[in-house]
């Protein structure tokens, strides 16, 4: 027999929205836009556990920025590290990669460099993604 009660919602936020704002900010200064699911997941730990969602920005950011790259270089071999996994977000750091100044012959490289590994499944996304870019004029 199917539970007939009404869905339990989810609980008020515990962060305040500028907060949440702040987290979301990184990604449209990065991207143009924030992701889906990085709103789905900023707005359920800030929920649920806002704790885990200051030290999951905490980690990102530290991470994504070693003082050793700048943007676009981490951003290219995030691109070309998630490429050779076939894994959707590849396409976001493409365009952060080309946001933050990456050439399409850069991009273009870091494709053939995951053709190398991952064959081609990895040369025809890579291919999808930055044609997609282009089309877009780099806008999401």
């Amino acid at each position: 027999m199917a539970d007939s009660s009404p869905p339990t919602p989810l609980p008020d936020r515990q962060l305040p929205d500028d907060k949440v704002q702040e987290y979301r900010d990184f990604y449209v200064e990065l991207l143009g836009f924030v992701p889906p699911r990085i709103q789905a997941r900023t707005d359920l730990l800030a929920r649920l556990d806002p704790e885990l969602l200051a030290m999951q920005e905490e980690l990102r950011r530290h991470c994504m920025y070693p003082a050793c790259f700048d943007v676009k270089t981490s951003q290219l071999m995030l691109f070309g590290m998630l490429l050779v996994n076939l894994q959707d977000a590849a396409r976001l750091h493409a365009l952060a990669a080309y946001r933050a100044g990456a050439s399409f012959e850069e991009l273009s490289a870091v494709v053939n460099l995951a053709f190398l590994f991952r064959g081609l499944s990895a040369a025809n996304l890579g291919a999808e993604i930055l044609q997609g870019i282009a089309k877009e004029g780099g806008k999401a």
